[in-house]
């Protein structure tokens, strides 16, 4: 006999998932350690007359790093930066718009062929130039040294021995990775030709985001082409999902994900039904027969990925990986996980209450505000359960400085 199912207008919250896959743990620790991460910037960048700079680590790591002092070409960069040009493109008209670099068109650009206003909308070519404002010059200062700050804050607080081993067990399997992939979690979807060959397999002295970053990618490189939905709807908005309709506004709480990159987007649109309630003035979502069948493929996908890398890889080394993740959740200070300490905002950034204008703005608006009560609660729910709270796939958004 089939079992009722749960009233439409109480939908069940999830189990807690006490067993997630390789996938999930290396994605909530770069979540985790990105936040971290991103409120130290964001603090110093303030101290330095820039308030509300919520900028994230991987826009420098997979695309500012690469921008010297004396510019580059938007063609350069794209070679260097390992992606299309047309994601070259649009993040440089948001870091233009936000104040971080200065575009300037090349010297056989005709006036009347150029675009006013602000961003890739004004008809960005490979042959524009690419400088640092006064802003992007401090953010340049402020950046490499975090990479030992959050370090020496996780040795603290997890120990040398722990970090020790994850990081042994990330660079085990990154240094047999055989293809060049960006040092930050790139869309590989947008990606139209295969990633160069590996040239040098040395990973010993990198960051811990850099090893994580690259085996999601390469995750999502071996993902992508065998789903119809994206990987970041998968682990996300459709894992959380069923038959029984999920108020949409419940979704960034199931997710972990913003408002923004959990509404109703054009990739998502085919995966789900959408319910409207007029007497509760809500709209709902639930699964579509494609929906379902793309949340079965990820749950059969992962499970393969990570036993191909078991034979790839080498079993012992995937299983190294696994338990050297999951001792970070499994460390606590009384009742606290360790994990959800670093996530606590510093004082004087957005996550911590403060007020600052969106990024391009001189003003708090509306907007502004909003998303600081957006971030605001979705930290709290980050340190308050981070196992159940952080997304399964990072959701980066553009509105947030490319950040979770």
């Amino acid at each position: 006999m089939r079992k009722a199912k749960p009233a439409q207008n109480s939908p069940p919250t999830p189990a807690p998932e006490t067993v997630r896959p390789l996938s999930a743990l290396l994605s909530q620790i770069l979540v985790a350690y990105t936040l971290e991460f991103d409120n130290e910037f964001e603090r110093e960048m303030g101290g330095a007359a820039y308030a509300g700079a919520r900028l994230s680590l991987v826009i420098w790591l997979n695309l500012i790093r690469f921008i010297p002092p004396s510019g580059i070409s938007v063609r350069e960069l794209t070679i260097l930066a390992l992606a299309p040009q047309e994601r070259i493109k649009h993040q440089l008209g948001c870091l233009e718009r936000w104040g971080f670099v200065a575009l300037q068109p090349h010297a056989g650009t005709a006036r009347n062929a150029m675009s006013h206003g602000w961003g890739s909308g004004r008809g960005i070519t490979a042959k524009w130039s690419v400088r640092l404002s006064a802003k992007g010059e401090k953010a340049v200062q402020i950046w490499p040294p975090l990479f030992a700050t959050i370090s020496r804050r996780w040795r603290g607080r997890f120990g040398d021995s722990a970090l020790d081993r994850l990081n042994e067990s990330l660079c085990a399997v990154v240094s047999e990775i055989d293809i060049e992939l960006p040092y930050g979690l790139a869309d590989v979807r947008e990606v139209k030709e295969p990633f160069p060959p590996r040239i040098s397999h040395n990973t010993r002295r990198e960051p811990l985001p850099i090893l994580l970053s690259q085996l999601l990618t390469l995750f999502a490189v071996e993902f992508e082409p065998q789903s119809l939905a994206p990987l970041v709807l998968c682990a996300n908005v459709l894992r959380v999902l069923s038959e029984t309709p999920v108020p949409l506004a419940e979704i960034p709480r199931r997710t972990g994900g913003s408002p923004e990159m959990t509404d109703i987007g054009w990739r998502l649109k085919p995966f789900v039904i959408v319910e409207s309630d007029t007497v509760a003035r809500r709209r709902s979502l639930r699964l579509s027969p494609l929906g379902r069948e793309a949340q079965q493929n990820y749950q059969r996908l992962v499970s393969e990925i990570e036993g191909r890398w078991e034979t790839r890889f080498g079993k012992e080394k995937i299983r190294h990986v696994n338990d050297s993740l999951n001792t970070l959740f499994d460390a606590r200070k009384g009742d606290r996980l360790l994990i959800a300490e670093g996530m606590i905002p510093p004082p004087g950034v957005v996550r911590a209450g403060d007020t600052a204008p969106a990024l391009g703005r001189r003003d708090v608006g509306s907007a502004a505000k909003q998303r600081a009560r957006d971030l605001v609660g979705q930290t709290r729910m980050f340190v308050a359960d981070p196992v159940n709270a952080l997304p399964h796939f990072p959701l980066f958004d553009m509105n947030r400085g490319f950040g979770p």
